[in-house]
């Protein structure tokens, strides 16, 4: 080995001089301290709910290493450790842990000479895993202000669930009952409205937490009271035992109304109160199989749901039966497979209003009876807004609204039809998309697309002259830009405004997708706004 040989330097005042000392330095073999160095780069990895790798930097003048895990420690290693083991390896699985625990870690250099000079120890403390024993949250068992969770059955090491909000907060804790623990589900009450939670199961052993599950969640909209109704819940005796303004808040799936014939295989639903049904999970929007009727006494408000008259008796979808009603309005919503028609108003009635707004209408046949049909009765307002109509009424009338002004003496009904596309309805020659005979009705016709119909605006005297605006038609509608009428010179029905005459360019009408690829047209920002 080489000899290190230091020399001393001394600088005098402006002169140098350099000095050899009179006895080099002997040759540095080894140096000896106190003790081991301390392991460095002590580390944990793989943590999960039983096990975990310690891992650090091993050192040549190390014979071993004594590694003593604490569990429930926080670096305090005031208890007896619950493992103490010499390896001579730089690292050590661990195994055998307890899930979501707090584990501290000695790990300690031996020296193989001298035991006096084992190194002081490096520590850490980690925490395993939380299990995680709760079965997925089910949609429907999520509510607006509680949801119902289970976790796997047989697990009764379970004792309260509490749940947290995004800022960590504590919101709820719900301590669980035996009746629950057999059962392994549990309800968490005291959230609120559209939140989103994390809900964690616990099992408290000598007042420590140890988490056995975590789930987030989002609560649906509020439901103001409303009563959740499932599938396999009968909807109609819910509603026969209806209260004034009662809301029933539908999960998803498909509710069959039981028929009331053999000659059917879905039923009707008789409303007699003023009620809201509405679907609750935007991502599935729950289907009503049947129909309604409207009786005395009665108003609707139906929303985010899909209406299917798919085996019912023929009837139209609201059928109004009572002299004495309500309206109905219907948002979001999907209205198809009827026979007859959407509406039907053959009783003295003075309704107040019937609103679609934002829906899609489709494959209503019209066998016996018009699109939109009002005959003995009086409309008061009648919208249909922001909404796709189409592959219906191909024989028939799209709007009827007969004339019973004997019976509504002073009645102004209004009619608006706004931001709808329209296709293939009314598609037959001498049909009338207006057959409103309703003496002193107001009628809007504004903002729509219509195509593929040769229907006129209407051939009546009694039609009153609409007011048109910015409106489209295309493909087989010759019919709609000219004067109406058998005798166009004492028709009162006129288009005023002309309508424009562009292809949508639809991207897949036959399959229901009126996506405009026109761009001229998308500009116009008529038709449904879903398809601009």
């Amino acid at each position: 080995m080489k000899k290190s040989i230091i020399y001393s330097c001394m600088i005098g005042l402006g002169v140098l001089s350099v000095a050899s000392c009179s006895d080099p330095m002997d040759e540095i073999t080894e140096i000896i301290y106190d003790r081991e160095f301390s392991p460095i780069g002590l580390e944990v990895n793989n943590v999960k709910e039983t096990s975990a790798l310690l891992k650090w930097k091993s050192s040549a003048s190390v014979s071993d290493y004594s590694v003593e895990v604490y569990a429930d420690d926080s670096l305090t290693f005031a208890s007896s450790p619950s493992l103490k083991k010499d390896i001579t390896d730089s690292e050590l699985q661990l195994v055998g842990l307890t899930y979501d625990t707090r584990y501290s870690v000695k790990v300690i250099a031996n020296d193989k000479s001298n035991s006096s000079r084992n190194s002081k120890a490096s520590t850490l403390f980690f925490r395993t895993s939380a299990q995680q024993i709760f079965n997925v949250i089910e949609e429907d068992n999520i509510a607006d202000r509680s949801v119902v969770v289970s976790w796997a059955e047989g697990e009764t090491d379970v004792t309260e669930l509490r749940a947290f909000d995004q800022s960590g907060a504590l919101v709820t804790t719900h301590v669980i009952t035996d009746a629950e623990k057999k059962s392994s589900t549990a309800k968490v009450e005291g959230l609120n409205p559209e939140t989103r939670y994390t809900l964690k199961l616990y099992y408290i052993v000598k007042e420590v937490l140890k988490e056995r599950g975590s789930k987030a969640f989002t609560t649906i909209a509020d439901l103001d009271g409303a009563t959740l109704v499932r599938p396999s819940d009968d909807l109609a005796d819910f509603i026969s035992n209806a209260k004034d303004g009662d809301v029933f808040a539908l999960t998803g799936g498909t509710f069959v109304v039981k028929a009331e014939s053999s000659s059917a295989t879905a039923g009707v639903l008789s409303v007699s109160k003023n009620i809201t049904i509405k679907g609750i999970y935007p991502t599935r929007i729950p289907t009503i199989n049947g129909r309604f009727e409207i009786n005395d006494g009665a108003s609707l408000t139906i929303n985010q749901i899909n209406m299917d008259g798919t085996g019912t008796t023929g009837d139209q979808c609201f059928n109004f039966k009572g002299t004495k009603v309500g309206g109905v309005s219907v948002d979001n919503s999907e209205i198809k497979n009827y026979r007859k028609g959407v509406y039907y108003v053959n009783v003295v009635a003075k309704v107040p209003y019937i609103k679609l707004n934002n829906c899609l209408i489709h494959d209503i046949t019209c066998e016996g009876g018009d699109m939109f049909d009002c005959r003995s009765g009086c409309i008061d307002d009648l919208s249909i807004t922001n909404s796709t109509i189409y592959n219906s009424c191909a024989e028939r009338d799209f709007v009827r609204f007969d004339d019973a002004t004997d019976a509504f003496a002073g009645a102004t009904p209004k009619i608006t039809i706004d931001h709808c596309t329209i296709n293939a309805a009314a598609n037959k020659s001498g049909k009338r998309l207006l057959y409103v005979r309703f003496v002193g009705t107001t009628i809007n016709w504004t903002n729509n697309i219509v195509t593929n119909t040769t229907a006129v605006w209407s051939n009546q005297s009694k039609t009153s002259v609409p007011t048109f605006g910015n409106n489209n038609v295309y493909s087989g509608c010759a019919k709609l830009n000219v004067l109406d009428g058998v005798d166009a010179g004492k028709s009162n029905l006129f288009v005023d405004e002309k309508a424009i005459e562009l292809d949508p360019q639809y991207t897949d009408a036959a399959n229901g997708d009126f996506k405009i690829k026109n761009e001229s047209v998308s500009k116009l920002k008529a038709g449904d706004p879903r398809w601009y």
